[in-house]
Formats: structure tokens, C-alpha cells, sequence
């Protein structure tokens, strides 16, 4: 027996994972029902109308994957968007691809029900519907959200949902989504399956085809989320897991395997540390950008990239003293991240997301739900990587993580924030593991982004103050185009972990850059 641990991006959902827990419900019971009420307390980041992906791990056994993002609609072709240079990315026109967070929560729990009796849905939706009919706290995370869409999403159907008399939302603020309480009571009771086949799927169907959509009620009945097996790849310090295609975790595998082949080149060093690290993500991203697609139109088999000569062929191209040119076209998005333990020792790594803020914009009048824009990431030219086509998948920036090292431990780890989630994953991993710093001091130290995130188009090296203050002058003097930004920055993304030790304790720790809370029965961090 080990003892409980559960991380999230904001409190709340922590408290309703561990409450869950603390009944002796399933890891993925836990996350099931902080996933519900992370969904309403940060509806700007996440949703039921958005995407989901889960590494799910049982003491002993490989980890396995589950696949829960969205297809693009079967009307969503290329001459839908005749006269579009690029898909919008806001409006009922960027409400793409189906919305698989749901049906990923149902996988999941169908494998919990082999584990043990299962909870109701009832029990574990029930915070989330008492927070949409009680009201949220609205954080400085929301209000920020919230000026920024405001002039793009203040006139879309269904957003004075997220507005305050027309105006943008204030901290501290109250803000009820009676209308999703509803829909969340509805799902509680009739089940998770009506999302797709019942009156949830015609409400929605109906909402988005009026927004201009060209989602149908028939790519509600066609969708299913699918159990996938992991990427991997062995290290010196253990075997690292990451989701395959369409998303990008072969990317912070690459990273933290070129990492344990070159960290010795550094010094030991912040600075050292974060240089290499750089160095790698763009190696990493390189083959991402050739390669993530669709797992259907895949070229190759994407853990063949993690051999052993193909890591040595880019260990080749990285050196300590130089930084290698970097333009680079970069992705972003809005995302959480949540990881989890039960006491049976069962983990999961786990993220939803809509993409961007409030994702397309357009809030389902009849459900309260915020549909994603994902699938603005396809591309429209004709023959392009990601060229749009029906039952096709875009790529994705998410991707959840899970360690097994050699000396016992088990980590569940991740964050949002779109391009930096590679590079956030790389430096919290790399000072715990490799550096030997503590969990929270891993996470709250300062970090670093090479390219973009939350839709800045720059693609310079951004660092926090607090980091720059040590690392600037020897990183620009090796090359790197360095701007400094503010300390604590929510730009470089909401990181957290939970780790199970072979004696069957745990530590857990969330991002000060968050609302989030860490609980474990043997540390509690926030």
C-alpha cells in the first residue's frame, strides 16, 4: 500500500481528486472527477468540448495510452473553406474536429471498473456540478483570458456566458455556468455515452452547425476514443513514456534522451543545464515538424527517431559553446495538465485542453459547453503535413509524461503551454532527476521558452528574470536571441508532478505560476 498524491493547475481540482481518493476511488476515478471540475473552475483552458490524453500506469505492468482528441468533422474538407486562405481560428468556422475528452474519461473509467467496484458518476461529477451551480471564483488566470478574447469573442453566440453584463470578467469576481451544470447533471445521470448518442450529442450538433459549423450529429456517433501504446525510451536513469501521433511527446523524449547522452558536456550549471537543453529542443522539434501528423499518414515509425543512431546523429549537431540559429515556425495552445496516484499505487498522467483561450469562442447555447479550435492547426494547402481531410486528426502540442527510473521511483509529470510543454517537462525532469533539486524547487525555478506560446509570433529564446539574472550574459554571448521576461511567468506554462518512492511514499508538487495545489499524505506544496 502507498500512500495518495494528486496535482493540478488549480486548486479546486485538486480537492476533487483527492477527496476521491481519500474514499479509495481509482487514480483515474480521481482524475475523472477533478477533470469535471477543472473543466469549470478554468473554462478558458479547458473543457468538455475540448481534447483529452491519458498515460495511465499499474504498478508492474507497461504504462498504456489513451487517445481521446478529436477527428475532423466528415464535412470539414477543402472546399468547406473555399475561399479561406487559413482556417479561422475563432468562430464557428474553427469548431473543426470532434470534442473526445468525454469519451477519453468513459475509456478510462471502463479501465478502472476492472480494478475495482466502480464509483458512480453521480459521485464524481458531483463537484463539478455544485461549482457551475454555486459559482467560481473567477482567478487572475480568467480575468487575464478574458481581456484578452474579448474583442474577438464578446459578439460570438453563447460567450455572454463568460462575459460580466457584456464586459470582461473581474478577479475575485463570482461567475455561475447554470446552464453546464445542467448538461453536467444530464451526463451524470444518463451516462456518459449520451455526449455522443443522445440528447447532449443533438443539443451540441445542432448549436455548432448553427455557428456555422461543419460538425453533424453523425461525427458524434462516429467518434471513439482508442487505447494506444506509448512511445518510449530507455536512459540512464530509467524508461521515459510519452504519447505517439498526432502528438508531440516524441518530442520531450528526444529531449531528455539527447539530454542524458550531453548533460556531462555542461558543468553542472543552471546555465550549462539550460543551454543544452535548448540545444536539444531544437533538434527535437526539427524532427517533430518533419515527421507529427495524423498516425494515419505517418512516414515513419515514430520510435524508430528514438534509436540509438538517429540520437547520436543529433547529439552530433550540439555543442556546449554555441547555440545553434533558430528560426522556427511554432505552435501554442491552452492546456491543463493533472497527475495523480492512488494507494494501490496506480498513476496517471493526464491533459485536457480546448487549445486556444475559450478555444474556437463559440459556447453551445443549450449546453454551456466551449467547443475547441484544434483543428485551426490543419493546414489548407494541398499537400501539406497537415493538410485538412475528413476522420483526420491535427497535430497536437499535448502530451503528458510518465517516468519509471531505476532506482524505484515512478513519476507522473506534465504541463500546459503549447510549445513549451517539451521544454518545461525537459527542465523540471532534468533538475530532479539528473540535478538532484527538490520537487517544488524543480518546478517553481526559473524557466525558459524557446519559440512561442499563447499566441505571441516571436521566436526568440524567453527567459525569467529570475533565471536571466545568473544565466543571460553567458547564453546571448553563446548565441542564443534572448528577451528576459517577468518572473513566475504563467507564459512558461503550468507544470506539476507527483512521484510514488519504492517505499510506497509519494510527493507531489504544482506550479507557483498556477492556482494549483499539491497534496500528498507525506508533503503537501502548493
Amino acid at each position: 500500500m502507498s500512500s495518495i498524491a494528486f496535482t493540478a493547475p488549480h486548486h479546486e481540482a485538486t480537492k476533487a481528486g483527492q477527496a476521491i481518493l481519500e474514499q479509495g476511488g481509482t487514480a483515474i476515478e480521481a482524475m475523472v472527477a477533478a477533470a469535471a471540475t477543472i473543466a469549470v473552475v478554468y473554462p478558458h483552458m479547458n473543457g468538455l468540448g475540448g481534447d483529452g490524453f491519458w498515460l495511465i500506469s499499474e504498478p508492474g505492468k507497461t504504462p498504456i495510452g489513451i487517445d481521446a482528441s478529436g477527428k475532423a468533422a466528415q464535412r470539414a474538407t477543402l472546399d468547406f473553406y473555399a475561399g479561406d486562405d487559413v482556417i479561422p481560428t475563432r468562430g464557428g468556422k474553427a469548431a473543426v474536429t470532434m470534442a473526445g475528452a468525454v469519451a477519453g474519461w468513459q475509456k478510462a473509467l471502463d479501465i478502472s471498473a476492472f480494478w475495482q467496484s466502480p464509483k458512480s458518476l453521480n459521485e464524481l461529477l458531483k463537484n463539478a456540478i455544485d461549482h457551475a451551480k454555486n459559482g467560481i471564483e473567477i482567478t487572475e488566470s480568467l480575468q487575464s483570458a478574458s481581456r484578452k478574447v474579448h474583442d474577438d469573442l464578446a459578439i460570438l453566440p453563447g460567450f455572454s456566458q463568460f462575459l460580466d453584463h457584456g464586459e470582461t470578467l473581474t478577479q475575485g469576481n463570482c461567475l455561475t455556468l447554470n446552464t453546464l451544470a445542467k448538461t453536467l447533471e444530464h451526463l451524470a445521470e444518463a451516462g456518459l455515452e449520451d455526449f455522443y448518442h443522445g440528447s447532449i450529442a443533438e443539443k451540441l450538433a445542432n448549436d455548432l452547425e448553427a455557428a456555422g459549423s461543419p460538425i453533424r450529429v453523425e461525427d458524434f456517433e462516429s467518434y471513439r476514443a482508442t487505447e494506444v501504446t506509448p512511445l518510449n525510451v530507455h536512459t540512464s536513469t530509467g524508461t521515459l513514456y510519452n504519447l505517439p501521433a498526432p502528438t508531440q511527446g516524441i518530442a520531450s523524449l528526444i529531449i531528455l534522451a539527447l539530454y542524458d547522452r550531453i548533460y556531462k558536456m555542461g558543468d553542472g550549471s543552471e546555465t550549462d543545464m539550460a543551454h543544452l537543453l535548448i540545444e536539444a529542443t531544437k533538434q527535437a522539434f526539427i524532427a517533430r515538424n518533419e515527421y507529427v501528423t495524423d498516425p494515419a499518414r505517418l512516414s515513419i515509425n515514430l520510435q524508430d527517431l528514438l534509436s540509438d543512431a538517429n540520437l547520436a546523429t543529433m547529439t552530433d549537431k550540439i555543442a556546449i559553446d554555441q547555440a545553434q540559429a533558430w528560426p522556427h515556425a511554432a505552435k501554442h495552445g491552452d492546456t491543463i495538465w493533472m497527475g495523480c496516484c492512488d494507494s494501490e499505487g496506480r498513476m496517471v498522467s493526464y491533459i485536457q485542453s480546448l487549445f486556444w483561450e475559450f478555444g474556437s469562442g463559440i459556447v453551445s447555447p443549450s449546453t454551456g459547453i466551449v467547443w475547441n479550435n484544434r483543428g485551426s492547426s490543419f493546414s489548407l494547402e494541398k499537400g501539406n503535413l497537415q493538410e485538412l481531410k475528413p476522420n483526420l486528426k491535427p497535430f497536437h502540442t499535448l502530451n503528458p509524461a510518465f517516468a519509471e527510473l531505476a532506482d524505484g521511483r515512478r513519476i507522473s509529470y506534465g504541463t500546459m503551454g503549447g510549445e513549451g510543454q517539451p521544454q518545461t517537462q525537459a527542465a523540471l525532469f532534468s533538475r530532479y532527476v539528473y540535478h538532484k533539486q527538490p520537487l517544488d524547487t524543480s518546478i517553481a525555478a526559473g524557466r525558459w521558452l524557446l519559440g512561442r506560446t499563447w499566441g505571441d509570433v516571436s521566436h526568440n529564446l524567453k527567459v525569467e528574470s529570475d533565471f536571466a539574472a545568473d544565466a543571460a550574459q553567458s547564453l546571448i554571448a553563446r548565441g542564443h536571441d534572448l528577451v528576459e521576461v517577468p518572473a513566475c511567468n504563467e507564459l512558461m506554462g503550468h507544470a506539476g508532478a507527483v512521484v510514488l518512492f519504492p517505499e510506497g511514499n509519494t510527493d507531489a508538487a504544482a506550479d507557483p505560476r498556477s492556482d494549483g495545489l499539491a497534496v500528498s499524505s507525506t508533503s503537501h506544496s502548493g
